[in-house]
């Protein structure tokens, strides 16, 4: 990431630039030859395996697919909407994103998830955990902590929740360059901010690209509000699988090729509660149809 005036870019290198799909590619290939056939929660099926790893260098680009076309605008507002500690799906339906719809009560309601867990995680006494502004303040006060957590698994509120978290943990990691490394194409002596997130559940076809770009920008946005360059995300996952009605989808998929990365431009604001949609520009985002594929509630 650089900072130029009043925006903040990740930049786009010239080489590895279909990195980033490849790999989301390479785990739909793995799942679909070697993957084992599963019964779940919603009675559709999967296909699983268990224990997977990528990773995405932010100076490659924005990673979000080009080989079908996601819906940024819902991927933004859910995170916004995550960091503003909301559980009601008013918010977002008012901004035209429906993604948690199915999931919502009568009133809107999903119980304490999320937003609630990352900005407000109930203590014993009856106090409340900031965690997102905690771990903003860690990361300034001592980078070489081990501590940069944010969790959203809370054991005692998972029974009340309308779906348990899928990406149930992040940790970032402060990682220092030397001077003359060359990264980023500055030559000068910086950081970078490194986050990884554990997902217990990941719905690859559908789940996994928004997760992907999700956590990427929250990277880019703790790092803009830490003075540090976002650098790498690792997207760490448990039960990896694709649903038996999404195995046509992904071989469709896989017969497309990926084309460059966009690049996001991210208008710096004084602090995490500020940002709004408008901040968030996708640029030479280029992508191939979307494809429709059901969502299992």
């Amino acid at each position: 990431m650089a900072f130029h005036g009043a925006e903040v870019v990740a930049p786009q290198r010239s080489g590895d630039i279909v990195t980033c799909v490849k790999q989301y590619l390479d785990l739909l290939d793995l799942v679909l030859r070697d993957g084992v056939d599963k019964s779940d929660r919603t009675g559709t099926g999967t296909r699983s395996i268990f224990g997977h790893q990528m990773r995405f260098d932010l100076a490659e680009g924005f990673p979000v697919l080009t080989t079908k076309k996601l819906h940024l605008r819902s991927i933004i507002g859910e995170l916004l909407w995550f960091l503003r500690g909301d559980t009601n799906v008013r918010w977002l339906q008012e901004r035209g994103i429906t993604i948690w719809d199915e999931w919502a009560d009568a009133n809107g309601d999903l119980g304490p998830v999320y937003g609630h867990q990352w900005r407000s995680w109930p203590t014993p006494d009856g106090r409340h955990i900031d965690q997102i502004t905690g771990v903003i303040e860690s990361i300034r006060r001592n980078p070489d902590s081990r501590r940069h957590i944010v969790s959203a698994w809370n054991v005692a509120d998972v029974d009340d929740m309308a779906l348990p978290p899928c990406h149930t943990m992040f940790q970032f990691y402060v990682r220092p360059a030397t001077k003359g490394s060359g990264e980023h194409g500055s030559g000068e002596p910086t950081a970078y901010l490194d986050c990884q997130l554990y997902q217990r559940s990941a719905d690859i076809f559908l789940g996994v690209p928004f997760n992907i770009a999700s956590y990427a920008l929250l990277t880019m946005i703790v790092a803009q509000q830490t003075g540090l360059t976002a650098g790498h995300f690792v997207h760490t996952l448990g039960d990896a699988h694709l649903y038996s009605n999404h195995l046509d989808q992904a071989r469709l998929q896989l017969g497309r090729s990926p084309g460059p990365l966009p690049t996001m431009r991210i208008t710096p604001r004084d602090s995490i509660d500020a940002y709004d949609l408008p901040d968030f520009e996708l640029l030479e985002y280029v992508a191939q149809p979307s494809i429709k594929a059901p969502i299992a509630v």
